[in-house]
């Protein structure tokens, strides 16, 4: 596959990829019923909760 080729695919894929997205966040503002919410905002982490993993006893 030549360049041209491989940069117009990633170019095509680019743009269906921000369709999703885009489908997505309207999909989610107009849930009716309480506050919209965004699925890719950022959620905060608490320091603590970093590399810890709780085993479940049996």
């Amino acid at each position: 596959m030549i360049r041209y080729e491989r940069a117009k695919m990633q170019r095509r894929m680019q743009r269906r990829i921000r369709l999703v997205v885009e489908e997505r966040r309207m999909a989610f503002a107009q849930r009716p019923g309480g506050p919209a919410v965004d699925p890719d905002a950022t959620l905060e982490i608490p320091q603590r909760a970093i590399g810890r993993v709780r085993i479940p006893r049996p």
